[in-house]
């Protein structure tokens, strides 16, 4: 299979070193990028499908071309890395950044290019200790190779908000702001940083884009499914012999993933498989020959997210993990929106009271009816999770729910 952003992680140690990178063929890429017109590079990241990996899945070229050209709206424009990886389940920005901080920088300066951005920023979570010292050093590299050209790239460190995360709340935070999301429209690439054009995009979607200014975007497109192109990085934990980071071609099959990392576990059998972050409804058993790429997994009624899959076999109560989840949400919601404010706490209390042994049938009910009351009244997608991960582990695992509202 195919591999991008991973290909090299097994047979150079030093991969993340400037010079490693180089000799195998880093950077050649921003070369060939410089040389095209804005345009032409533009038309070349529409042709290869690539979508947004951090979770929406939109399509990257449509979003650049909605930032709006100069004549129109004089003044800076910016690309800022979305490196706040929060989400339950996900650490592959964190590794890719570890071992690749170079194909970013890469990456992040051809963007910068397309849409004329002269500062661009890389909002790294404040956790993420190592990883920001090492973009240090790799900035501080091409900076002294003179690789950097006319863009000023700008270290951003979070404090441990998951609702940083968001796009436009990652921006309310960059300007020192609490980080509320905004309500849109405008959309961040019309008003975004300090009201300018602002791309955001996070780690492994800019990481793509030197494979695709060397092959071309057809090359890319070609190696996933129609609508999804490229390859995709699964962050795999749970009930598996071989968790890890895996990179497949978009669209390949839930069993073959789960056969590459050895789940379930010996002896067990699956319960289903978390795809994207704990955000997400699992997948069933059923689904096994699901094609993973972002349509095909709508369809099946949860999202590929921002690939943190959980494999759950059948000693997991379906029950305890919408509690930890819906626990989570709670601690994280930032407030702003009553339905979320509000409801991610019911949600947590009534879990624990069916839990302890003290619910009934009323229960579930009340948790499946503020979870329509959540979603699709708040601004931002932490809200809309609240009640679509209740509504998908009671409509998923109704025995387990059952189980503990009639024996306890």
């Amino acid at each position: 299979m195919t591999k991008i952003l991973t290909k090299h992680f097994d047979t150079e140690p030093k991969f993340h070193e400037l010079e490693a990178y180089r000799r195998l063929g880093g950077y050649e890429s921003l070369k060939k990028a410089l040389g095209m017109e804005r345009a032409a590079l533009l038309e070349e990241v529409k042709k290869s499908n690539l979508r947004g990996l951090g979770g929406a899945g939109f399509p990257t070229g449509m979003k650049w071309s909605t930032v709006p050209p100069e004549d129109k709206v004089p003044g800076p424009r910016y690309v800022v890395v979305n490196c706040d990886e929060s989400e339950p389940g996900c650490y592959k920005d964190r590794v890719l950044v570890t071992r690749a901080p170079h194909q970013l920088i890469e990456g992040l300066l051809i963007a910068s290019y397309v849409i004329g951005a002269k500062d661009s920023f890389i909002f790294i979570r404040g956790e993420y200790q190592v990883q920001y010292e090492i973009l240090e050093k790799a900035l501080a590299e091409a900076s002294a190779a003179s690789l950097l050209g006319d863009v000023k790239i700008h270290l951003m460190r979070g404090a441990g908000a998951y609702i940083s995360g968001l796009d436009t709340a990652l921006l309310e935070t960059m300007e020192g702001k609490k980080a509320w999301p905004r309500q849109p429209p405008p959309f961040p690439t019309v008003a975004g940083l300090m009201a300018k054009p602002t791309v955001v995009n996070n780690v492994e979607t800019l990481s793509m884009l030197p494979f695709i200014v060397k092959e071309g975007g057809e090359a890319f497109a070609k190696l996933g499914t129609p609508k999804s192109g490229g390859t995709v990085v699964f962050s795999i934990s749970g009930s598996c012999e071989r968790p890890g980071l895996y990179e497949f071609p978009m669209g390949v099959k839930l069993r073959d993933v789960l056969a590459a990392c050895g789940g379930p576990l010996p002896g067990r059998t699956l319960k289903g498989v978390i795809p994207g972050g704990t955000s997400m409804p699992p997948l069933m058993p059923k689904d096994l020959d699901i094609a993973l790429d972002f349509d095909s997994v709508r369809a099946a009624g949860t999202f590929l997210g921002a690939g943190g899959m959980i494999i759950l076999d059948d000693t997991v109560d379906a029950v305890e993990v919408a509690h930890n989840i819906e626990r989570f949400l709670a601690h994280e919601s930032c407030g702003q929106c009553t339905p979320c404010r509000e409801g991610s706490n019911w949600s947590e209390r009534i879990l624990e009271r069916v839990l302890e042994g003290h619910g009934g049938q009323e229960d579930v009910d009340n948790l499946s009816r503020v979870g329509d009351n959540i979603t699709g009244k708040v601004i931002c997608a932490l809200g809309d999770t609240v009640g679509m991960v209740l509504k998908g582990y009671i409509g998923r695992y109704p025995d387990d729910f059952k189980k503990r509202v009639t024996h306890g």
